[in-house]
């Protein structure tokens, strides 16, 4: 028997190829790469355990004598409420100025962090400084809280100065590119004198100011992760209320707008209308989808409807806009009225707005409501909707709904089968049939919940303000696989990227791999 060996050698070259794609994914957003933003990932090979390692006595350094499936960790700032985006070898986080990278930036400031994806090293920072009005507009030491967007050699980002900013990915350490020249003003802060700039410093190629240019008025903090399809940006600008609590400054101003990604100029505006019926403030992020052929952008309002606009945006008179196609009020009405009386916000049993982000599966929306956690807990509504309907479909669109949620800003995580995962910030998470939302089981952390499950490999990864993790099963039956604390809160989400799994507390970010697993990505996704 004759064996072609050109044939051998291509056949083996596209395994090896073919076993290459499998074993890399990155996570280069909010979401990772699905723009339906489920917080699932094909991975399997992940760490069913790790040991953090401690902190040395005396200091913020981790010992990792101890660790174990630990790959690196990272020095953050004191407060990380921003979510990990790994794409192109680095590693991008939000957090605040504690932990000075540069001893030009002292105090207070927004930091966006870029690491090795390999080693954890530091290759670059983009510092933002406050807005001088105060609390308000940009909370103190909060930090950068949105996540990241990466594609190709951009980063897309919010600021906490209520801007749009797109980045290059290698930062100065290739010169100093695009229209923006100025980052030496910029990281210095107005009517300060300039900073020296170096190679490791952002690289900002143009920069969209959402106050300037579309009299918004963010309530205390500027957060929208952002989504790009094809040449648009779309991002929530972020618009509330002022110190009162009662007016919102800047009523017409838009909730959602699309920015052109390659000259950071505005392409459209929402026309919903929302800033009259804004609760408090607006801190959603979009995700984007394909239904009955029609490219839909869906958003979580302030007003507590979520909407699906048409992606491309449309002129009328002289004004381009994102005309909205469906609306849905996810606030029932015996949230808004009590003995014949209004329930006045923000009540506990009373409505809530949409903070959690909107997640396309299986041609099915699911959101919850929830509220700024600093009013507490209180009744919350997660729901499915029915995407292919057109106008108001508070009647029509829903499928099912579960109203034993307490109010979250946590978004959803479904697997491949339909198990769908949510946490609230009371602190349970809860276990649902993404079909019918049958309950199947809860878990009590004990603690309150930021931040949203990770689903991966078999298992719900997620953490709480406690700075405890858990690993739990991804089943039908509720199994505890692992539990651990890091020493910190933990408001973030946990994500994946090629075999790594990323977890951040308020203080350090771990990358933690299985040593003795060998990471892919699973072939067999039912349902996707």
């Amino acid at each position: 028997m004759r064996i072609d060996s050109s044939l051998f050698l291509r056949t083996s070259l596209a395994c090896l190829t073919l076993a290459g794609t499998l074993a890399a994914q990155d996570w280069p957003r909010w979401g990772g790469k699905d723009p339906g933003r489920n917080m699932y990932s094909p991975m399997v090979g992940l760490p069913r355990e790790f040991n953090p390692g401690k902190l040395k006595s005396g200091s913020q350094e981790v010992d990792l004598t101890a660790a174990k499936n630990v790959k690196w960790v990272a020095r953050l700032g004191s407060q990380a409420y921003g979510n990990v985006s790994v794409a192109g070898g680095k590693v991008y986080i939000g957090t605040n100025n504690e932990y000075p990278r540069d001893p030009q930036h002292q105090g207070d400031r927004s930091v966006l962090l870029c690491f090795d994806e390999k080693t954890g090293d530091f290759l670059w920072q983009l510092v933002v400084p406050k807005l001088a009005s105060g609390k308000v507009n940009d909370w103190e030491n909060l930090g950068l809280l949105a996540s990241p967007c990466v594609e190709g050699n951009r980063v897309y980002l919010v600021t906490s100065r209520c801007e749009v900013m797109c980045l290059d990915t290698e930062g100065m350490a290739n010169g100093n590119d695009g229209e923006f020249q100025t980052e030496a003003q910029y990281v210095a802060g107005p009517g300060r004198p300039p900073a020296k700039i170096s190679a490791k410093d952002a690289d900002i190629i143009w920069r969209y100011d959402m106050m300037d240019e579309l009299g918004v008025f963010p309530h205390n903090a500027s957060n929208s992760s952002l989504i790009v399809v094809d040449d648009l940006i779309y991002a929530c600008t972020s618009n509330g209320q002022d110190w009162t609590h009662v007016n919102i400054p800047s009523p017409h101003a838009p909730s959602l707008v699309a920015i052109n990604k390659l000259t950071g100029k505005l392409a459209g505006e929402d026309d919903a209308g929302i800033g009259t019926r804004i609760f408090h403030g607006q801190w959603s992020s979009p995700s984007a989808g394909t239904v009955n052929g029609r490219p839909l952008i869906f958003f979580g309002g302030g007003d507590g409807f979520c909407y699906a606009f048409d992606a491309k945006p449309a002129k009328v008179d002289d004004t381009d806009f994102l005309k909205k196609v469906w609306w849905f009020d996810c606030n029932p009405p015996d949230r808004k009225v009590k003995d014949g009386k209004p329930i006045k916000y923000p009540a506990a049993e009373g409505p809530s707005e949409i903070n959690a982000t909107p997640v396309l599966w299986q041609n099915r929306i699911y959101v919850a409501v929830g509220q700024d956690p600093e009013h507490g807990e209180g009744v919350g509504n997660l729901l499915c909707l029915d995407p292919t309907k057109t106008g108001d479909v508070t009647q029509t669109a829903k499928i099912w709904n579960f109203d034993k949620i307490n109010r979250t800003i946590s978004t959803v995580s479904i697997t491949p089968e339909g198990l769908l995962f949510i946490n609230d910030f009371s602190g349970f998470v809860y276990c649902l049939d993404a079909h019918t939302g049958k309950l199947f089981w809860t878990h009590d952390m004990k603690a309150h919940m930021w931040g949203s499950t990770l689903v991966a490999d078999g298992k719900v990864y997620t953490g709480d303000e406690d700075g405890d993790i858990v690993i739990l099963a991804a089943t039908k039956e509720k199994k505890v696989l692992f539990e651990t604390n890091l020493g910190a809160p933990v408001y973030s989400t946990p994500i994946v990227a090629n075999g790594v799994l990323y977890i951040a507390s308020n203080t350090h970010l771990y990358a933690l791999q299985d040593a003795g697993r060998q990471a892919t990505v699973q072939l067999s996704q039912p349902g996707k």
